[in-house]
């Protein structure tokens, strides 16, 4: 017997060895299958390409964004865990911190390292905007009346007004503010490097650019709505390849401006005001997720809450009586035109203003119910119609866009 026992235990081994092998052939099998990613499926029923740089997405439920500032303070370690348990994907608004801190960069700075730490997987974005020179970021302190009263050539990247003859002066919103001059090529290498720095010394996962909306009605000069697109663009293209591969780069209102949309790994549509949320309007904003989506790029459909008091600008709540009730009974009309249209890397962003305290802290269980995979593209029961359904694993949806009417059924 003990002169066989080694020749059974060297069989065994050499089953065991085969057996790891195998296992361990198949699991890089498996692992590239999901590095070429993803079994995520666009509503063309094609694969999204998707990769590293992107936040972990999921269907679970439905997908969330979340973005807000608290010009006063920075965030609280309840206030840390609540909006990680909602979502992984995050930016720190224009002016978060400034009161306390001094500066929006370091505001940033203290809710990147409070999101890594407690979800590390957390994407957190840098907020910078591309016209308005708002004063809280250390880069723009200067770009004030003081600073240019003590310094003349500041003046240079800020747009004049051609009726005045003056410098533009923005004087609704939390703080006066001029605004930038992206045809001045000074200018563009000067914001580049800024905007890079922000997300380096911030340490976040990527940057949310403002004001990427460049077309007729957008605050533009119309006789230059072509060479600012143009400029827009070579901004875009320089910041990315300032900030690396490994940075997420967000382009508000920009998926129609053709110049930005190679540059950027995704959009907002904010939806502003009642012109971009027409049906047409939120037809279109369907065909566009999937454009972007078959680009392999993220979308985030931001709504906000009717029956809010003051103006919309970071500087305090800007919530009325009653007006989390109301964010509550409008969420289903406003969810259901976002999942309609919803393709892998879609986001959803709900409140009614982008301050902390605008509805960012509040629990709304219709967000976190589970949704599950689309089954289909949406349909449209009537080609000239506006009623529009879409099954889910978990959901059918219903929406009515010319009645604003909808319903949700879970499952």
């Amino acid at each position: 017997m003990r002169k066989i026992q080694p020749k059974i235990n060297l069989k065994m081994k050499v089953n065991s060895i085969i057996k790891t092998l195998c296992l361990g052939i198949i699991t890089i099998s498996l692992s590239s299958c999901g590095i070429t990613k993803s079994k995520l499926k666009i509503s063309d029923n094609t694969t999204f390409k998707t990769n590293s740089l992107l936040p972990k997405f999921s269907w679970e439920t439905t997908p969330m964004y979340y973005h807000f500032g608290d010009i006063d303070r920075v965030l609280e370690p309840s206030e840390v865990n609540f909006i990680a348990g909602k979502t992984d994907f995050i930016c720190i608004e224009k002016s978060h911190g400034y009161n306390q801190l001094g500066d929006q960069v370091l505001g940033t700075k203290h809710e990147v390292e409070a999101f890594h730490k407690v979800k590390p997987e957390t994407k957190v974005l840098f907020y910078y905007n591309s016209y308005v020179a708002w004063p809280f970021p250390r880069f723009n302190k200067e770009l004030t009346p003081e600073g240019i009263a003590k310094n003349s050539e500041l003046a240079k990247f800020l747009f004049i007004n051609p009726k005045t003859g003056k410098l533009r002066e923005k004087t609704r919103g939390p703080a006066f503010s001029y605004y930038f001059d992206c045809l001045n090529p000074d200018f563009r290498k000067w914001w580049v490097k800024s905007a890079a720095e922000g997300v380096k010394i911030s340490g976040a996962d990527g940057i949310f650019i403002d004001r990427m909306n460049v077309a007729p009605n957008s605050d533009y000069p119309e006789d230059k709505l072509t060479e600012i697109a143009i400029a827009k663009g070579e901004m875009m293209a320089n910041l990315k390849k300032e900030i690396g591969p490994d940075k997420i780069l967000i382009g508000n209102n920009g998926a129609n401006t053709k110049e930005v949309f190679p540059s950027c790994d995704g959009f907002m549509f904010e939806h502003y005001n009642d012109d971009v949320m027409t049906k047409e309007s939120l037809l279109k904003d369907w065909e566009d997720m999937l454009r972007i989506a078959k680009a392999g790029k993220m979308s985030i459909y931001r709504f906000g809450a009717k029956g809010k008091g003051k103006a919309d600008v970071t500087m305090g709540a800007t919530g009325t009586e009653g007006i989390e009730q109301k964010s509550k009974e409008q969420l289903e009309f406003y969810q259901a035109c976002f999942l309609i249209g919803a393709q892998p890397y879609s986001y959803f962003q709900w409140n009614w203003g982008w301050n902390l305290a605008d509805g960012n802290l509040v629990e709304y269980p219709e967000l976190v119910k589970p949704l599950g995979s689309p089954k289909e593209a949406f349909k449209r029961v009537n080609p000239e119609g506006w009623i529009f359904t879409r099954e889910f694993e978990h959901a059918s949806v219903w929406l009515d866009t010319e009645a604003k009417k909808a319903k949700i059924t879970w499952k």
